[in-house]
């Protein structure tokens, strides 16, 4: 693995992704080549996630963009390969068990799931059917003026401490 390439490598498929999408190919197992795929899993990444940045470009005018998801998973990468040893963990998030999307801390909406749903994404953990920086966590984050990869890094530092996590979110909110 050359680690340095990552960014290189990451945004070229990160393109292809996006590309394949727009011609029609709508299945994250059939998204990409077994080259790009074989990149993703050594990296901490799985096929969905890239499907997600993918249709998320296509539906909603190229946002998240190539920029935020190589920063989102730049973090989910060290993590990964620094943190989990190069190894998954096998756990899965039941979506179940997420808080409503109106549920709030502090007056804040949204932050109780979003949480969760970060550490989920650190971990590798989140389910098909959740994306991290979907369109809710997007207006979130710009409502309160946080890059989603921050965020990321910010539930890595504090992942048991969430009074810290929502002071922080205040704080940035308020500033």
């Amino acid at each position: 693995m050359h680690h340095y390439d990552f960014p290189r490598t990451f945004r070229k498929v990160h393109e292809r992704a996006v590309q394949h999408y727009a011609a029609g190919q709508r299945e994250p197992a059939t998204l990409l080549g077994p080259d790009d795929l074989a990149f993703l899993t050594a990296n901490g990444i799985t096929a969905q996630h890239l499907f997600d940045y993918a249709e998320e470009h296509h539906n909603y005018d190229g946002d998240p963009g190539p920029d935020h998801a190589l920063g989102i998973e730049l973090i989910r990468r060290d993590y990964f390969l620094n943190v989990q040893g190069g190894r998954a963990t096998g756990t899965v998030l039941d979506e179940g068990t997420l808080p409503p999307k109106t549920q709030a801390i502090r007056g804040i909406p949204w932050l109780p799931r979003l949480v969760l749903k970060t550490r989920a994404k650190l971990r590798g953990e989140l389910p098909r059917s959740l994306m991290y920086c979907c369109g809710g966590d997007r207006q979130f984050f710009r409502e309160h003026n946080i890059l989603p990869a921050e965020f990321l890094a910010l539930i890595w530092r504090h992942e048991q401490d969430e009074a810290t996590i929502v002071d922080w979110v205040v704080r940035r909110r308020a500033g």
